[in-house]
């Protein structure tokens, strides 16, 4: 049997006054998802481990099934391996985001969702004025990019910017952790005062503001790591190939180390004009020669990050209509058997617009399988399914499980 998981990110969420009292997931149409629960079977996943923060990387990593304290090395060396950057010993390398700040506040942490077109010539200009033989920077996809600094120390604390929208940015500046990395605090805390004076009369940020869009008038690097030592999936459950689908640099470096390739999608945004049909075909075409295909949809968090909750809504029935049941339908008339999971990484509630660790809903369909009672896809009916709370590697393993 070949397997499939399909992955709504920031899908989860919480109850909402003005939906009734329901989440986003419950108040949605979603037919498939929910036929999918009833023929299958369903429960809750810890993906975030205890001491962890509740970030796209740690979750999406955690549903593979790694081991977070021996492998995990944040966020920025993940996207290095998406975009090809192979870090030497000794470098280390940061998500580096574009953000908007405005009046001494982080307005947002996209920059108004900055095109990768624009961004690129931002971050050339940074490289240009502030790269060395110890700091390079290298362009990623729409606000995410990436910072290597040779010899830091990773010892930081670091604030993700998604998770601080409208707060004042100078408490939030990066601290050491330890005496011993002081000195890659102040560089950084420096870089991002020096990239101020750059990026704000840069021609990009003039233009976009005035066509009335956010400027880029600020880097913020987080979440720093050293090259991590990963298993591949391969050897860690025996299939033969798999293949990851995203838009989103992290996830895609996290295929990368897992030994997962990764398959472009022309009209992948990232966000909610994403092109949902196309990344549908091609976990389809991707299943006719691989054994495992990871397809990862970033609508839904973007939503919640914006608190739009009637754009998380659509972006849920986008995932049902546009995906799921692309999906579904197809492999209905397929001879070889696939097993299809259905899942968020973590919850984004519209309320705060950033991540929680609360465990996230699943469902496993495998024809031919028993079913348990669950009818219904949401963050509530799951808990009466037949897995309870899974954590660790558990829920990838019993995936697996033929």
């Amino acid at each position: 049997m070949k397997h499939i998981i399909i992955l709504g990110d920031g899908m989860a969420d919480e109850p909402i006054e003005a939906l009734g009292g329901k989440t986003p997931l419950q108040y949605a149409h979603t037919p498939y998802m929910d036929k999918l629960a009833a023929a299958g079977v369903t429960g809750q996943l810890k993906t975030v481990a205890d001491g962890f923060h509740p970030g796209s990387e740690v979750a999406n990593m955690a549903i593979l099934g790694y081991d977070m304290p021996s492998v995990y090395e944040g966020r920025g060396v993940l996207e290095a391996a998406s975009i090809g950057v192979t870090l030497q010993p000794g470098e280390m390398a940061m998500r580096c985001n574009l953000v908007c700040i405005e009046n001494e506040v982080i307005k947002n942490h996209s920059a108004g969702h900055i095109s990768t077109e624009e961004a690129g010539e931002l971050i050339q200009a940074l490289n240009n004025q502030l790269g060395s033989d110890r700091i390079t920077f290298h362009t990623g996809v729409s606000y995410r990019h990436l910072l290597v600094v040779k010899g830091g120390n990773k010892q930081l604390d670091c604030t993700p910017p998604h998770d601080v929208p409208l707060q004042p940015f100078h408490p939030l500046l990066v601290k050491p952790e330890t005496a011993a990395a002081t000195e890659t605090a102040a560089l950084l805390n420096d870089l991002i005062f020096r990239s101020q004076k750059i990026l704000k009369d840069h021609p990009i940020n003039k233009k976009r503001i005035a066509a009335g869009k956010d400027p880029a008038n600020s880097i913020w690097p987080w979440s720093p790591g050293y090259r991590p030592a990963m298993q591949t999936m391969q050897q860690l459950y025996g299939f033969r190939k798999g293949a990851v689908i995203s838009a989103v640099d992290l996830v895609r470096g996290i295929g990368t180390y897992a030994g997962l390739s990764v398959i472009d999608v022309e009209g992948a945004t990232g966000l909610y004009d994403t092109n949902y049909e196309g990344k549908a075909q091609a976990a389809l075409e991707a299943l006719r020669t691989n054994d495992f295909v990871y397809l990862h949809i970033e609508a839904s968090d973007e939503a919640g990050h914006e608190g739009d909750v009637a754009l998380k809504i659509k972006t849920i029935e986008d995932l049902d209509n546009r995906v799921v049941r692309i999906i579904y339908e197809a492999l209905e008339t397929w001879d070889e058997l696939v097993a299809i999971a259905v899942l968020p990484d973590h919850p984004t509630p519209c309320a705060i617009r950033t991540h929680t660790a609360t465990p996230i809903p699943f469902l496993i369909y495998k024809p031919g399988y028993p079913a348990d009672s669950v009818t219904a896809y949401d963050e509530f009916t799951v808990a009466g399914g037949k897995y309870g709370i899974l954590e660790k590697d558990q829920f990838i393993r019993e995936f697996f499980n033929d």
